[in-house]
């Protein structure tokens, strides 16, 4: 294991771990490069596992000391995506949306529509979610502010022969090609477009209404007309935008939404109360990172110059206002920046919006890598690599155990074939040998009684024989379900592996390293999907069972209201609190339910609970 350096000093700066061929393979900053350091050079067993996996492939770390934490967030985020260490985030900017681009490095700046990389010099806004919408938008806003949207070659051609193009003559072009408008008003008119997208739509509604009431005033009504009909496309122009809020607030808000190691980061940007552009981060989480950790290492890609900064940032967590986040945010912007969790009010519906599309984000991202074929094949292929299998396993299954303090045990199997469920495969085990607080006893119950059903039923098309089993949990489950196959005399007919559930480590009959799956790769995504699936099985089913207890329990008593009876009424009305409110008239009406037994069932719901003592009260 790497020792530890000597003089390391107590200063910010950015950390740099590389392996054996001089390869880095993780870069970290810190507040206090000795304290930081320091935290990675103690006894293995005080490490996450993840952490004790990078130190044994650490060979040297050296460190680079700068002025302070902000310029170490910097230089972490440039070493980042220079040599993009293997233990690192990866983040990965969402370019598949549209920006409205203004070239403003030429004297009269045509708007355009871009999805391709940004240029220094010219100005994007954006991006947005409908191309269509903003095309429209931009067709619109041409007769309020008639920019030329020609190509040079165009307006080249148009400027040679002295002669404007179709659009000047209907009015969506301001005729700049034979000098119709002179470069100061058509500035002006890009300062407009520019306030537009900015959200800023007071500002040009009251500047066209001047010029409608001053045309008016002064009998120029074909150009009172002009401007009556640029005010009216302004205003269907700006109907596209959502308003959000109504005290135009000029904001940001930010927002997380997580599936395993995958993290979408929303971007929403508000400005006079409307949201006129979205940007989407996805993020590998590489180590231990937390979310707060995952927002400042994503900062230095959202927030380029002191522009792209307002004056307030929401985040959906008090947790995610760190003071590294303030003060990056206030350095870029050259003035304070207030980073708020909202609780309330519509600030935290603006939220809200942000956090469901961050877990649309997620869920688009989830659905595309299962349509996939190709990536499903890979998650197979790298899965049956990493745990040594003559072939990729077709075949999965996954088994999860859920319970309330030993009582109600239940198991889950769920079922996934070329890398997706088959529900219909689904299975639930109600756990009959193992009493108390076992999960090693139960799990192997539950993976016997699954192999044995194979054993029994080799032709059948839903016990057939798995290709890898995956128990939930570490190398006790891993030894209950070989005990289990062992019992069956089937060991080495089924290929078993346990998933750790914290760190997402997979361990493997007769060896004690257990194996870790690159961070973002389809093999890892799928084992989490298999984890998360069983875990949801199996919770599902134990609430179901925990609820018909209850109500079992709390009918027991009433003469004629036997088991079966009981399982009617639950699945008639689904809780014991709906069942409260049913009337005795709705009871007696039940065919399969007799008179009395009715009527004694409702006066036993209808009995007042005993009164609880109240606070300072006593028996006398």
């Amino acid at each position: 294991m790497l020792a530890k350096p000597s003089g390391i000093p107590r200063q910010s700066g950015c950390y740099l771990f590389r392996n054996e061929r001089g390869t880095i393979i993780y870069v970290g900053k810190a507040r206090v490069l000795s304290q930081r350091l320091s935290s990675y050079f103690q006894r293995p067993e005080g490490l996450s596992q993840k952490t004790q996996f990078l130190m044994d492939e650490a060979a040297s770390v050296e460190w680079i000391v700068t002025p302070n934490e902000l310029d170490a967030l910097i230089l972490e985020n440039e070493l980042i995506k220079d040599n993009q260490p293997r233990y690192n985030l990866r983040l990965k900017d969402d370019k598949s949306f549209p920006f409205v681009a203004l070239d403003s490095r030429t004297p009269f700046a045509a708007p355009y529509i871009t999805r391709g990389p940004h240029s220094k010099g010219v100005r994007y806004f954006g991006p947005f979610a409908d191309v269509r919408a903003l095309r429209v938008t931009m067709d619109e806003l041409l007769q309020a502010f008639p920019l030329r949207s020609c190509s040079k070659h165009k307006f080249n051609y148009q400027q040679r022969i002295g002669r404007p193009c179709l659009l000047y003559d209907i009015g969506k072009c301001s005729g700049p090609c034979v000098a119709a408008i002179d470069p100061e008003g058509y500035r002006e008119l890009a300062q407009s477009w520019a306030r537009f997208f900015e959200g800023d739509v007071r500002e040009l509604r009251a500047l066209l209404e001047t010029q409608m009431r001053e045309a008016a005033s002064n009998q120029h009504y074909e150009a009172a007309a002009k401007a009556r009909d640029s005010l009216a496309a302004l205003e269907r122009a700006a109907s596209a935008q959502s308003v959000v809020l109504d005290d135009h607030s000029n904001l940001d808000v930010l927002a997380l939404a997580s599936e395993g190691s995958r993290v979408a980061l929303v971007r929403f940007r508000v400005r006079f109360g409307r949201i006129i552009g979205r940007t989407v981060h996805l993020v590998d989480r590489s180590m231990d990172e937390d979310d707060a950790e995952i927002l400042e290492s994503a900062l230095t890609d959202i927030y380029l110059d002191a522009d792209a900064v307002p004056p307030v940032v929401v985040v959906e967590r008090a947790a995610l206002s760190t003071t590294l986040v303030r003060e990056y945010l206030s350095d870029v912007r050259g003035r304070p920046v207030e980073v708020v969790a909202a609780q309330r009010g519509r600030r935290r519906r603006v939220v809200e919006l942000a956090l469901e599309d961050a877990r649309a984000v997620i869920s688009r991202d989830s659905l595309r890598r299962q349509a996939d074929h190709n990536v499903r094949a890979r998650a197979l292929q790298e899965l049956g690599a990493a745990l040594a299998l003559e072939q990729p396993p077709y075949r999965v299954e996954c088994f999860d155990m859920s319970h309330l303090q030993g009582t109600n045990y239940v198991g889950s199997m769920v079922v996934f074939e070329d890398a997706l469920p088959i529900k219909g495969d689904y299975r639930h085990f109600n756990v009959r040998e193992v009493l108390g607080n076992d999960d090693v006893g139960a799990m192997e119950e539950v993976v016997r009684r699954r192999l044995s059903h194979w054993e029994e039923h080799q032709g059948s098309t839903k016990f057939r024989r798995p290709d890898l089993i995956i128990v939930d949990g570490g190398l006790p489950q891993l030894h209950a379900a070989e005990k289990a196959a062992a019992s069956l005399s089937l060991s080495g007919l089924v290929e078993f592996a346990a998933l750790a559930k914290r760190e997402e480590l997979l361990y493997r009959p007769g060896r004690s390293t257990p194996i870790v799956l690159d961070r973002g790769s389809e093999s890892l995504y799928l084992v989490q999907r298999l984890r998360d699936e069983a875990h949801r099985f199996a919770i599902t089913f134990h609430r179901s069972k925990r609820g018909k207890s209850m109500v079992a329990s709390s009918l027991e008593g009433v003469s004629g209201l036997g088991p079966q009876r009981r399982e009617r009424l639950l699945a008639i009305y689904g809780s014991l609190s709906a069942l409260r409110q049913a009337t005795l008239e709705e009871l007696e009406a039940l065919a399969w339910l007799p008179s009395e037994v009715a009527r004694s069932l409702y006066d036993h719901l209808q009995a007042p609970a005993a009164p609880r003592p109240t606070k300072g009260s006593r028996d006398e």
